[in-house]
This record gives structure tokens, sequence and C-alpha cells, in this order.
């Protein structure tokens, strides 16, 4: 038994939540891609449409032919399923490991009902890594300053052969270190209002249900319904 099979149980208990829904977002990673693959398995899936927010489940929720929709259907999202890279003990989440911050924050800010599915171990008491925060290229100097005078410590997101990460939206990342988040709200608003700063990796809506994936095989469910 390990984390995978747990994920994978748990993905196809996720998938009953998608009950008469006509809208569904996809965050990103690879927890949400087990989910797609459990999606494509739906009898009733040609009646509902996907809106993913990265690529990486783009190219999966395609493989797996389900009906893609653009943002304008946005607003009318049901159900967005997505992981996260830290949850703390009052359900606030780091993300934006992967890169696709901005656009899954303009999709849980939208949708309905959020479903948050992620290993045991990123269930932690208080954070402990390091902050996604992307940001315009034009700004990413003054906005290094910034963040460290605020006592955050910034490092500029590179790809293993030393090249700057561009995200989908054509901008960076600065994951940030901060030797401690007591107010998670807080400081998302005012990271937010540095100029610059486009989307930040701290997420502070409550999701309506949480996943926890063990590494015995089992998962617990977290519902706030």
């Amino acid at each position: 038994m390990s984390f995978q099979h747990s994920i994978q149980q748990l993905a196809k208990e996720a998938v009953k939540l998608v009950k008469g829904v006509k809208v569904v977002g996809l965050g990103s990673g690879s927890t949400v891609g087990l989910i797609v693959r459990e999606m494509a398995k739906l009898p009733d899936k040609e009646s509902i449409e996907f809106i993913p927010t990265s690529l990486q489940i783009k190219l999966e929720a395609e493989k797996c032919s389900l009906r893609m929709t653009d943002e304008s259907m946005i607003p009318y999202t049901d159900i967005v399923f997505d992981g996260a890279d830290q949850i703390d003990s009052k359900f606030n989440m780091i993300k934006g490991g992967g890169g696709a911050l901005l656009r899954e924050k303009v999709l849980i800010s939208a949708a309905k009902k959020v479903v948050i599915a992620a290993d045991a171990p990123k269930y932690v008491h208080y954070f402990s890594r390091s902050v996604p925060i992307e940001v315009h290229p034009f700004a990413r100097v003054v906005l290094s300053k910034k963040l460290a005078e605020i006592g955050g410590q910034p490092l500029l997101r590179t790809l293993d052969k030393g090249y700057p990460l561009v995200t989908e939206n054509g901008n960076l990342i600065l994951d940030t270190f901060f030797p401690s988040i007591t107010d998670a709200k807080k400081m998302e608003v005012e990271l937010k209002n540095i100029a610059g700063v486009l989307e930040v990796g701290l997420f502070t809506r409550r999701a309506d249900t949480y996943y926890k994936a063990k590494n015995d095989g089992s998962f617990e469910t977290i519902s706030f319904q």
C-alpha cells in the first residue's frame, strides 16, 4: 500500500461529487491527473464541460476525451478539483509548486464548490515552505528588493539548466520563504498590494472538501459542507 494507491482510491471517491454538474474546473499536478482519468469513466462525461488551468492537465483531459471549454465559462464553474503543496491547521494553503497559481486562484475564486486532495505530509500545523509569487518580468528586480525588505527570502524559480521558469501567462515566479506566516489572509492581501505582483500562492478560501491520502493506502475525508 502507498500514497499512490490511496490517491487512486480517493480519486474514485472524488468523482462521485460530479453529479448533475455542468462545468468542472481542473487544477494542476499529479493528483488532479489521476482524478481526470477517473472522470473519463463517467457515463455522462459528454454533458460536462471542463476548464483546465495548465497545459499539463489540458493534455491529460484531451487524452481522456473530456470536453474542454474556455475562460468564458469560469463564472459558471460548479466544482473545482485541485491539489496543494501545504495545508496548515486553519486550512489555508500554499499552492503554485507547478506554476499555475494564477489560473488556479481564478478558478477557485469562481467555483461554487472546491475539492482539494493532498498527501498526508502536506497537512502541517504551520507553513514551512516558500510561497510562490507570480510577478511581471518588468518588476522582478524591484520586487526581489521589496520582498526582502518585509522579511522574505525571494528566489527566482529556474529550470534544470538555469533558465528562468516562465509561466503560461508569460510571467516569472519568485519562490519566497517567510520565517513565519501568522496571518495568511493578511499576508495574501499585503503581497497582492505590491505593484508588479500578479498572484500569490497563499490560498485562504477554505475548500468544501479535503481528501488526505495516507501511506497505508487509505484516505481521510474532511468536509465543511
